[in-house]
């Protein structure tokens, strides 16, 4: 089939969506299709250059550009969903957050608020013509119910790499790879790192706008010696510390979906989650593939301390989490028929 693939374009600020993006053309060029990739330029301020390509986007039909035949459009992100075509199958990365989850009336400015009701108008309006609707996780599919009325599928698919990950013998340290942004809470495990009482590494890995307010805080607390910040690691690295870390942490505010759990599960190590993380409440069962803790430092450690005294317990989960992801049966063969079969 010819197929066209839309999402958004954010200059120089990769993470998991690239590899969504990345790793959903790839798979469709695989399965032998022919397959286009449409990004359009996304930039957060000024909120009028969001409204413009809100109509600039719906503005679009892409049916036969051109006059080539495109057998199916599947959109991934806002507002590239509200481009036109017959068989348009929508698969919801996460809509506008900073207008839905993430407002704060309290806070807004007469632009946010404007905007806010144009993107809740435009989502209900465009969303609904989809042939087909699908979620990223099952906390994007809840939001869309909850703020939209709209009934999403939930459609897993694998993180990059994920035939490579493997479990090796685990060393004293915790591993939190993710952007370094105030969403993803790194600040919480080096706060929490204040409170062990196990003689745990805190290795946290990647870039981002938090990094110098992380390093400061580090310094603040005196925990140089124990938390460090690793910066950009390569795929090799990356592997490597997931199969040698006792744990993963990853408990951000409220996540999507979240690569980091899954990869941790691939390399058999307990994820520590909290309990309003949104994304890994899916996969991570409390007590059995890891630990789901309230999002407080003292009860980070705790989780912490608890898996370096029962390393065989801590080890016994990484398995179960293993096993749990391949009972999913979270591969991209899956996905792609559930894409084109809609």
């Amino acid at each position: 089939m010819n197929i066209i693939v839309t999402a958004s374009q954010t200059p120089f600020i990769g993470g998991g969506a690239l590899n969504h993006i990345q790793g959903l053309v790839g798979a469709l060029q695989r399965d032998g299709h022919r397959v286009e990739l449409v990004r359009f330029p996304f930039q957060f301020q000024p909120e009028a250059s969001i409204q413009a390509l809100m109509r600039h986007c719906e503005s679009l039909d892409l049916s036969r550009p051109n006059g080539q035949r495109v057998d199916r459009l599947i959109s991934l992100q806002f507002p590239g969903y509200g481009v036109h075509h017959p068989h348009h199958i929508v698969w919801v990365m996460h809509q506008h957050r900073a207008v839905y989850e993430l407002y704060d009336p309290a806070h807004a400015s007469a632009e946010l608020q404007a905007l806010r009701a144009d993107v809740h108008a435009y989502d209900q309006r465009v969303l609904p013509r989809a042939r087909r609707l699908f979620a990223n996780s099952a906390r994007v599919a809840e939001r869309l119910q909850q703020y939209n009325g709209l009934a999403a599928q939930p459609l897993a698919h694998p993180p990059a790499l994920a035939e490579r990950f493997v479990c090796a013998e685990a060393q004293n340290y915790i591993f939190f790879p993710s952007r370094l942004e105030s969403l993803k809470r790194q600040h919480l495990l080096i706060e929490a790192a204040r409170h062990l009482r196990s003689p745990v590494a805190i290795l946290i890995a990647g870039t981002g706008g938090q990094q110098d307010a992380l390093q400061r805080l580090i310094a603040q607390h005196g925990l140089e010696q124990r938390v460090k910040l690793l910066g950009h690691l390569g795929e090799a690295e990356k592997l490597a510390f997931y199969a040698h870390a006792l744990a993963v942490f990853f408990g951000p505010f409220d996540e999507d979906y979240g690569y980091i759990t899954l990869e941790a599960m691939l390399a058999a190590k307990p994820v520590i989650t909290c309990t309003d993380s949104g994304g890994p409440l899916a996969f991570v069962v409390d007590g059995e593939t890891g630990l789901i803790v309230p999002p407080e430092p003292q009860a980070l450690a705790a989780a912490i301390d608890r898996l370096h005294s029962q390393p065989a317990a801590a080890a016994r989960m990484g398995r179960a989490g293993r096993a749990r992801y391949q009972q999913l049966g979270i591969d991209w063969r899956h996905t792609i028929d559930a894409l084109l079969q809609a």
